[in-house]
This record gives structure tokens, sequence and C-alpha cells, in this order.
């Protein structure tokens, strides 16, 4: 398929904006043609994967595009990265590799990109508008902006983002498009009770759930209460995103593009219909945990990374008592969330008591857990996904209430009786 190019296109792509545009905008317009897309949009912010160090290539990338001249055109936001450079005595990683990350992190600084290093953009002051395109990378983003903020976004990776941010634009196609953005299967609550649906560790469960069973496809959840904050949209998502490839989820009363069944399937039938019992929310529970009862080495909370609503609970969870001096206790989250707590004197008492602080990165990607050869206890369902294969640590996944009062006994507390009954 042709891809139909504005005048402004055409000029980046004959070096009038400089090498490094007409590079970016060579690279879209190739993935513009491989989506069938016909045109190009204006997207009006991005949020940039590529800063994350994998590898010399992504650094090469990075440094091609740098020594071309390139700035980024619109409003960009930086993932998280490979160090923290708050607590940089936390990284326990190899120092070449720290270096590389470090000269990573500075190219995209001196592209013109805003150094936030959080995988939680949305937490930010600025975040996009109902409706507006925008070009994210970094899955749990990508699926927060399209589902809950109404957003559009197609799922971008590395190195398709920072393009986007230089041209500012993205091909027309996939999600950026109402039809692209209906419900296909449908997964109906079934007798589960209120209790459960009132806690915020049934949602990454489901999410879990829901990833499993949906693939790439954009899955619609009926029977959830209305008025389901952020932060369980939050971990819902990033949970399916990470078990399946989902780009975008609808929750029938609750999400901006779901006020209704109809609504969310844009008046057509769902494709498959999968009922969600308490059977399957417990099975996909187990299916987070590699062990059961152990004493634990560490706890790590803040996957994605923790809104200030979260840092205030576990303020309030700890409630004075200190961690067990065997456990570290970690917890991720943005820097902005960070100053914002230490604000709200919520940081200087959580540290007192045992909490490590981490930001700019996480714990499932950067080596700065101390004990792995313990397992580490964790309320996050992607935190879990992933750690195992990236780590070779186990894994107990928890409520956060269990996850705090294992980290003060130093040995697995969970409260089972939660997951009991209908």
């Amino acid at each position: 398929m042709t891809v139909n190019l504005s005048d402004s296109d055409q000029e980046y792509l004959n070096g009038e904006q400089g090498p490094a545009a007409a590079s970016a905008m060579r690279i879209i317009v190739r993935l513009a043609d491989a989506m069938g897309a016909s045109e190009l949009l204006d997207v009006s912010s991005a949020h940039i994967d590529s800063c994350l160090y994998h590898g010399p290539a992504v650094l090469d990338f990075a440094r091609w595009l740098e020594d071309q001249g390139g700035k980024v055109k619109i409003p960009t936001t930086l993932n998280v990265s490979s160090l923290d450079l708050i607590h940089p005595d936390l990284y326990r990683g190899d120092a070449n590799w720290g270096e590389q990350a470090k000269l990573l992190m500075d190219s995209y600084e001196r592209m013109g990109c805003k150094p936030t290093w959080t995988c939680a953009p949305y937490q930010l002051e600025e975040r996009p508008d109902f409706g507006e395109q925008i070009a994210w990378a970094e899955s749990n983003a990508i699926v927060f902006a399209n589902s809950v903020l109404g957003a559009r976004t197609h799922r971008y990776g590395d190195f398709i983002d920072i393009c986007a941010a230089i041209c500012g634009r993205a091909p027309a196609a996939g999600l950026h498009l109402d039809q692209n953005r209906k419900g296909e299967i449908l997964f109906r609550i079934k007798e589960i009770n209120a209790s459960l649906l009132d806690r915020d560790v049934f949602y990454p469960v489901l999410g879990h759930f829901i990833g499993k069973n949906t693939g790439s496809a954009i899955p619609v959840v009926q029977g959830l209460p209305s008025g389901i904050d952020e932060d369980r949209l939050k971990a819902l998502g990033a949970a399916a995103a990470s078990s399946g490839s989902v780009g975008m989820f609808h929750v029938v009363g609750v999400t901006p593009e779901a006020a209704t069944l109809e609504d969310a399937f844009q008046g057509d039938t769902p494709r498959e219909v999968i009922d969600v019992t308490i059977e399957k929310i417990i099975k996909s529970r187990d299916e987070l945990s590699t062990v059961s009862n152990s004493k634990i080495g560490a706890v790590s909370l803040g996957t994605p990374h923790y809104s200030i609503h979260e840092i205030e609970k576990l303020f309030q969870l700890i409630d004075g008592n200190s961690i067990n001096p065997e456990v570290k206790f970690y917890v991720s989250t943005g820097r902005d969330v960070l100053t914002e707590a230490s604000l709200r004197g919520l940081v200087k008492p959580l540290e007192e008591a045992g909490v490590i602080f981490v930001t700019d990165t996480c714990t499932y990607i950067t080596p700065i857990i101390e004990d792995i050869a313990r397992p580490v206890v964790t309320d996050s369902a992607k935190w879990a996904y992933y750690a195992p294969g990236n780590l070779g640590v186990d894994v107990i996944f928890a409520a956060v209430e269990d996850c705090v009062a294992s980290a003060i006994s130093g040995s697995v507390s969970v409260d089972s009786k939660i997951w009991s009954g209908a």
C-alpha cells in the first residue's frame, strides 16, 4: 500500500529538517506501510522505552540519531532506565554495563527528552486528554493511556518511539483508529464476592487471567463495581499486557469508551465469552507464585511505579512497625511521586522503618535486590511474571497487606480467607 504523505512529511524525507529527522521519517513511513496505513497522523506527545539499556545496539541507535542532530519535536517523557540516579549505591550490576546505561540516558536527554524516568507517565502532572493522539511505548503505559485516559496510541516499541518523537508523526492505523478500539472478547465476572472485588489484590490477578486468555485482542470486562480507582485499573492493565499482549481493555461502566456493553463492542457481538469464576481466579493467583511457605529475602512493590496513594496506603499498613532486619523492602516509584511523598512527610518514617525507595528503574530489570537466594514477595503480577526469568528468583505473589506482614515477620504471612467463597 502506498502511504500518502503530506508536504511536511515529504520535507522530512527530503532531509529539509536534517538527517536525523529524515531517518526517523523513513522508519515511520516503512512502519505505516507494514501496518497497512494509507497516511500518517500528528501525535502530541511521546513516551520513550528505548532509553532502557539492553546492550550496545540501543546505545548505537541513540548515538546515530544524536550525531545526525536528532531532537524531539513534541513533549517526550522517558521510561525507566537501567540505573537509579538518585540512589546510585543501590546498583549491584556490572560497572561497564552501568556506564553504558548512563551514556544512553544522557543521549536521550540531549535529544530533548524530559528525564522523568518512570514507567507510569500517566502519574505526572501533565498527561494526555481523551481522544488525544500520542506515541507511547512501555506496555503498561500504553494500555493505561488507551483504556483509562482514552488517549490513542498503538503498542509501540523501542526505536519507533523516538522516531515518532522526532518527526511528530505516527501511522494512522491500529489503536489510533475508532474501528480498531472496539472490544472483541467478553469477560463476565460471575459470583465473586463483593469483599474480594473491593481488594487491590484482585485486579492484578484478574489482569493476569485476562492477558493469558486474550493475547493481543481487546478484552471487555463486565460485572466489576463502578468507581474503580486508577491504581486498580493500572494493576489490571499492566498484568494483562504482561501475560498477554493487551494494548487496550474496556470495563463496562468504568472506562471512558465503555459506558455500556454496546459501546464497548461498538454495536457488534463478542467473538468469545469467558466467565470469570473464583476457581479460575485462584488458579491464576497460584500461577504467579513459584513457591509458597518460606522465609523470604525481600519484598518488591511498585511495578508499575507506585503512586502517591499507594505510598500513603503503605504508610498506613506499616503503622510505625519495623521491617525484619533480614528482609529488604523495596518500593519502586517515579522521582516526581517520591518528591510529593516526601513533601507529605511519608518518606522519612518509611525509610526509618526499613523501606528502600527505588527511582528511575525497576527491581526486575536492574540488579538491585541483595538477596535473590531466598524468595521475594510482591503485590505486582507484572513483577511476578517477569522476575523469575529475569533474575532467577523465586516469587510469592500476595496482597500488599500480606507483603507488609511478611516483611515484618520475616516469613510468608498470607490471609487466604479473602479468596474463599462466593
